[in-house]
């Protein structure tokens, strides 16, 4: 369509033009006119009579504005909407330090995204991956930023009001960079800076310099959640037993010292104070935990909280948690989730109910800041462009006072994205399989374990008995690839999961039928396992293997993949020894398969409802082996 902007429009241009292609529309005198105004809060849209309008307070409403409009003017009827946003600030947070950094040009194409929903904040999660000019070893060889490309970023979020800000750590969270040998100075334990110290107050001063130089945000998030090995390690040697609230707090001014020398606004994760609050001294979610007033009073206040909840499901639950953070005194943030970590999937069975209950408890509760991370736990297999919908449901949730229809969202994600709710919600069912928890609300992810689960040792073989996997994916394939048949955009989400399936409705019962042919000393079904069923399924994991790296180089800087394709190659060298061991069996050079006489046991009762169901792993090298992957004698 072609529109003529009628008003001023100077400050909303560039936007206008970028977003153009993907709208769908052009700019031009002979278009339809759209009277473009501001208004003193809100945003208006509507159409009739050859005439239509768009009226906004905020930059990023404009935006919102203009998807509307073209999407209801589509329907050829007469419209006017009018909405009022409920929180100030509401956008995604991105892990950028588990080995996936997008690249530039991929966080643009998340950016317009994010615009047509009229999503209005991004925050970076950086670890070590931003540039520090007086740390190379700070994110060496892991993909950092360069101030540049951060700049780059900030400036192309900026045109659609989109406010990008950095969030690091500055406590703990920092293995990837305190594991290198020139830079143990800074280490206390394996993760966490060594407090107190001289050399970590300028690094400290180093960090936030660096990160809020490139952005036009004050705001900063400065981590220090989940420093539980905090004053426990070279620390405690030097300096004795001291509590750990008080070593923090310490360490908190430290860094609050730095921030405000350079006019920022901080935030920070608040699970620590409600950790040390709490009875066991670890628990976040312990109902009992009451703030005492001496932590209250040493909590700065011009500190904003962030309380992050990514899985409970009754209001009740968020709204008891926001309670325990009231007598801390200071503004209060909400971080829920879309779960794309630890699995190839989106677990939107969890993740859609829970950011809905969470999301209209806090506009009950006046929450003004909500974000929606997708973190990229060990490894990042997932597709954050998969989480889409996730985010459509945070931006319908932010205008509008009550909860959205599920209508609304769907057609707003197949507008604002090009892929249907129905194509998104295929990613769940890679990890929603026969033995899950209805909704999969409690996680479990065999979508991962099942890939790199060696085929020999069958560590989640028991946990599996009797569930139709093979059959469950095998089904899921063919939905997938209908899915992708009707929709080309979809490709870049479900090609990947295709293929993942491909390889699964043969691998993820294979360690049962090995047991049981080698039990039962079944040789012909041993041969024919060795020689036909195995190779297909390397051939399957290397043509997913070939897509998923297709995939990482478009989207991410090329840091990382080595860590999937080390994790690629196990899985096909093991298929390979787990052929070449049934062979000499077959043959008769070798007496047994020591592997397949050890009995079968459960992996663990973890996400695991009366010891049944699949289960839930968070880590590669447990999911490939039980045997040593490293051993660390002094990990200081």
């Amino acid at each position: 369509m072609k529109i003529h902007f009628a008003g001023d429009i100077t400050s909303l241009l560039s936007g206008v033009k970028v977003l153009s292609a993907e709208l769908g529309m052009e700019m031009g005198e002979d278009g339809l006119t759209v009277q473009v105004e501001t208004l003193e809060s809100g945003l208006e849209v509507g159409w009739e009579k050859e005439t239509g309008y768009i009226r906004y307070h905020q930059k990023h409403q404009f935006f919102r504005g203009l998807g509307l409009f073209i999407q209801h003017w589509r329907t050829g009827k007469p419209f006017h909407i009018r909405e009022q946003q409920q929180f100030d600030l509401v956008g995604p947070m991105f892990d950028l330090s588990r080995n996936a950094v997008l690249t530039t040009a991929s966080f643009k194409l998340m950016l317009n995204k994010m615009a047509m929903m009229g999503l209005n904040t991004v925050m970076l999660y950086m670890e070590d991956t931003y540039e520090i000019q007086e740390e190379p070893y700070f994110g060496y060889m892991r993909g950092r930023y360069t101030q540049e490309e951060l700049k780059e970023i900030d400036d192309y979020a900026d045109q659609f009001g989109i406010e990008a800000f950095p969030s690091i750590q500055t406590l703990a969270h920092l293995e990837e960079f305190l594991k290198w040998e020139p830079v143990s100075y800074y280490r206390d334990t394996k993760g966490a800076l060594l407090t107190g110290e001289e050399q970590t107050r300028v690094l400290v001063e180093r960090m936030i310099s660096s990160v809020s130089a490139p952005f036009r945000s004050r705001k900063i998030h400065i981590g220090m959640d989940e420093a539980e090995e905090l004053g426990r390690g070279k620390y405690l040697d030097r300096n004795g037993y001291i509590d750990r609230l008080e070593i923090m707090t310490a360490h908190l001014e430290i860094v609050l010292d730095e921030v405000r020398k350079h006019g920022l606004k901080p935030m920070m994760w608040s699970d620590m104070f409600l950790k040390l609050a709490s009875d066991s001294g670890s628990d976040y979610y312990d109902s009992e935990t009451q703030i005492p007033e001496d932590m209250a009073n040493r909590i700065p206040k011009d500190m904003e909280m962030v309380y992050w909840d990514y899985g409970h499901k009754e209001a009740v639950e968020y709204e008891k948690q926001i309670a325990k953070h009231r007598p801390l005194g200071t503004r209060l943030a909400f971080a829920g989730a879309v779960w794309i970590f630890n699995t190839f999937g989106v677990n939107y069975g969890l993740s859609l109910p829970a950011s809905d209950t969470a999301l209209q408890v806090c506009k009950k509760e006046g929450i003004r800041e909500v974000y929606a991370t997708l973190w990229g736990d060990d490894g990042n297999e997932g597709n954050p462009f998969a989480a889409l919908l996730g985010l459509q449901l945070y931006a319908e949730h932010a205008y509008s006072p009550v909860q959205p229809e599920w209508q609304q969202i769907a057609e707003r994600a197949e507008f604002c994205t090009g892929i249907s709710a129905e194509s998104y919600l295929l990613m769940k069912d890679l990890d929603e399989t026969p033995g899950s928890e209805p909704g999969n609300r409690i996680q479990s992810n065999p979508s991962k374990f099942l890939l790199y689960q060696d085929v020999l040792l069958g560590l989640f073989d028991l946990q599996i008995e009797g569930l139709a996997l093979n059959d469950h994916y095998e089904q899921l394939e063919q939905r997938i690839r209908s899915a992708r048949a009707g929709s080309p955009k979809a490709e870049t989400i479900l090609t990947v999961p295709e293929k993942l399936c491909g390889v699964l409705k043969r691998k993820s019962q294979i360690g049962i039928a090995l047991k049981q042919a080698y039990d039962d000393q079944d040789m012909e079904a041993l041969q024919q396992l060795a020689a036909e069923e195995l190779p297909a399924i390397a051939e399957a994991v290397s043509e997913l293997r070939d897509a998923h790296r297709t995939l990482w180089y478009s989207m991410f800087k090329p840091f990382g993949w080595e860590v999937l394709d080390i994790r690629y190659g196990g899985v096909l060298s093991r298929l390979d020894s787990a052929a070449q061991r049934l062979t000499d069996y077959t043959a008769g050079r070798i007496a047994k398969i020591e592997e397949l006489e050890q009995e079968r046991l459960p992996f663990s009762s973890h996400n695991r409802t009366n010891n049944k169901g699949t289960g839930w792993c968070s880590y590669y090298y447990r999911m490939a082996s039980p045997n040593a992957f490293f051993h660390v004698l002094n990990p200081l």
